[in-house]
């Protein structure tokens, strides 16, 4: 439709052009947008910052922090009503079988409190800790993950918590009460072409008076189908009075022009209400706009430093009912006479689960505790946990599956029709997978983590690497690194680690402390000879970074599980049996830390470019013959051109 005849059909809109596409960027001025929205400071420690700058700093989370007895009371008795309203009211197979979850499971829900579950209680909410928040996700996403989803998406990163960081106090009186009780929230970033580049971001709000005018595609909108309430990142222009960039809104889901005009389907998580959504001249009110302009994407970041610890929560919970099939199947499961789980190739799959699960969750519970605790900084502690939770998560269920065999490929309904136990295994695999992509792929996750890691040295020796930077800005930063790191790398050559007393407190675990003591130096070292080797052309050393980072990512799961046997230990709850699982953990983490340093300089990361460059070029399409390509017509990315919706509204808000 011509702009012309829209504005004679919609005599309220303002009289201007519709909006640009995705502005063009180049590849500096992205990462100038993504370094912008970065927390520049360090105002709290760091285990994992200085972890990865090898300083083991275990005073940092041992002793275990706990949490306070009243909010372990409040926990608890939610919990306990929470799972009876699992066991009783929400039918995972009916979910998974009509790829959506009943408009009664949503409002029982909300009347048992869950969709405010970490708001505060003068807004109505159940004003939980992050800890027992996550306890919860753990539980519900066991008994249907996308009604965890659903929950986590609205509280998570929905409406509640960028509003609890950012908002003014008129904000957090308009909209908490609706959500800690009636409004399901959604969080809506992502564009048909624009996923972890913002800056390339094509959904506009331009500023008429006292309102912004909104445009744009958003696509994958969890809860974005059934929400009230959405928070939406939009840019908006430069102009005089307005400093323009990326920005965050509160937007109510009815309002005119906005059309979700897609329910999207998945492999996994069969009920998640997830879409596609319009925006046509859609008027928000500045009272709306969520901090300043410019500064959206440093809110999203922001929000998602603990937003983020809800999905490895769930995958704690996928790990413990890993567990328990495995354990169940493995014992009835005979083969040449004895319980598969005695054969060493299955049992071993039983250890790795088990040890696994526990780890997972002690990094979890103590990245929650510090997050309610608010003494630390935890941005790098969450990003590890959501990128160790996901890749682990989804080696646990192909386990499971493999101990399944032929059962474990099979599905529930398939199983239960010809007389057995309806186990969902394939089902759990399918729906974990997204978990590698959702807020933030595993390549995303690894080169924000390690641009975290690096920030010391970012800071003290950046500009001699930075190609704007005048030749006076080099040398002072020259001098400066030459004083940080002389300081710096001789305290890299011996520590705690190598002394056989040290950590004696935890026993048998103290040898696993004393390798991740040495570990962290050993890391810091090969992060500063990689640094010295590329310099500037480092951040283009993806293969690199990333095993730095999953090398840190399992020194900081040997931590957080030693920590946590210890704390069992000395609360007499399973002490033996944690100071097991810890140990195994170890050990086998140590045998993939090893394998991560060989890696780190013998692999095939230049040959592998190679390989690409010639791909790309056409060079080896003679190897795609002899097959037939099933996929259908049509575009890679759909088109996102901003303009009125031509397709049915699908928006279906559940009162």
């Amino acid at each position: 439709m011509s702009a012309p005849l829209d504005r004679l059909e919609r005599p309220d809109r303002p009289d201007k052009p519709e909006p640009d596409a995705a502005p063009k960027v180049s590849e500096r001025e992205a990462r100038q947008v993504a370094e912008a929205a970065r927390e520049q400071g360090w105002r709290k420690p760091s285990f994992a910052k200085e972890l990865f700058l090898g300083r083991f700093r275990l005073d940092l989370i041992h002793p275990h922090p706990l949490p306070a007895d009243e909010d372990v009371q409040r926990g608890e008795e939610f919990l306990a009503k929470l799972r009876d309203f699992c066991e009783t009211k929400i039918d995972g197979a009916l979910i998974e079988r009509e790829a959506r979850i009943p408009d009664a499971v949503i409002d029982g829900l909300k009347e048992l409190g869950a969709l405010g579950m970490k708001i505060d209680t003068k807004y109505g909410g159940l004003g939980l800790t992050q800890v027992y928040y996550n306890k919860a996700l753990a539980l519900v996403g066991s008994a249907n993950p996308a009604v965890g989803a659903l929950l986590s998406a609205h509280q998570s990163i929905g409406v509640p918590q960028p509003l609890k960081l950012f908002g003014t106090q008129e904000q957090k009186d308009t909209f908490l009460p609706r959500c800690a009780r009636t409004d399901i929230s959604a969080f809506l970033l992502t564009e048909p072409d624009v996923g972890s580049d913002p800056a390339r971001m094509a959904a506009t709000a331009v500023p008429d008076g006292d309102e912004y005018v909104l445009d744009g595609v958003k696509l994958w909108t969890t809860n974005g189908v059934v929400a009230d309430l959405l928070v939406v990142m939009a840019r908006v222009p430069k102009s005089e009075g307005h400093k323009g960039g990326i920005t965050a809104f509160v937007v109510e889901a009815g309002s005119e022009g906005v059309t979700v005009e897609n329910r999207n389907a998945f492999m996994g998580l069969r009920g998640i209400e997830n879409g596609v959504t319009r925006f046509h001249r859609v008027r928000v009110p500045a009272a709306n706009r969520i901090g300043p302009e410019g500064a959206g994407l440093k809110i999203a970041l922001t929000t998602l430093n603990t937003g983020r610890l809800s999905l490895p929560a769930m995958c704690v919970g996928s790990g413990k009912w890993c567990l328990k099939i495995a354990r169940e199947w493995s014992a009835a499961r005979e083969q040449w006479g004895r319980p598969v789980a005695k054969h060493e190739a299955v049992g071993s799959k039983i250890s790795f689960i088990a040890a696994t699960t526990f780890a997972l969750e002690a990094v979890v519970e103590l990245s929650s505790q510090m997050a309610d605790e608010d003494r630390n900084d935890i941005r790098i502690e969450a990003a590890l946990a959501k990128l160790y939770g996901s890749e682990m998560a989804w080696l646990m269920a192909d386990e499971l599956v493999q101990i399944r065999g032929g059962r474990g490929f099979e599905t529930a309904e398939s199983l239960a029709a010809r007389g057995e136990k309806a186990v969902p295994a394939e089902q759990m695999l399918r729906d974990l997978r997204i978990n590698r992509i959702f807020e933030g792929s595993t390549e995303i996750m690894h080169l924000l983590i390690a641009r975290e890691a690096v920030d010391a040295h970012l800071a003290v020796a950046g500009d001699i690497i930075d190609p704007d930077k005048p030749m006076s800005a080099k040398a002072k930063a020259g001098a400066n690194a030459a004083v940080f790191y002389a300081r710096w790398l001789p305290k890299l050559v011996a520590g705690r680690g190598q002394l056989p007393a040290s950590y004696a407190e935890f026993g048998t675990l103290a040898p696993h402390l004393r390798y991740v003591e040495r570990s962290a130096r050993r890391l810091a070292r090969a992060t500063f000879l990689g640094m010295s080797r590329w310099q500037g052309r480092m951040e283009t050393k993806q293969g690199f970074l990333g095993r730095v980072v999953d090398i840190g990512a399992e020194l900081f799961a040997m931590s957080a599980a030693c920590v946590r046997a210890e704390l069992l230990r000395t609360q007499g709850d399973h002490g033996r049996a944690a100071r097991q699982l810890a140990d195994v953990f170890c050990r086998q983490a140590r045998i993939r830390v090893e394998e991560l340093f060989d890696r780190l300089w013998t692999n095939t990361d230049e040959l592998d470019r190679k390989v690409v460059r010639s791909v790309l070029s056409g060079e080896h399409t003679w190897l795609e013959e002899g097959v037939i390509d099933p996929s259908g017509e049509g575009p890679w990315i759909a088109d996102a051109t901003p303009g009125p919706s031509r397709r049915e509204n699908v928006h279906r808000p559940i009162r």
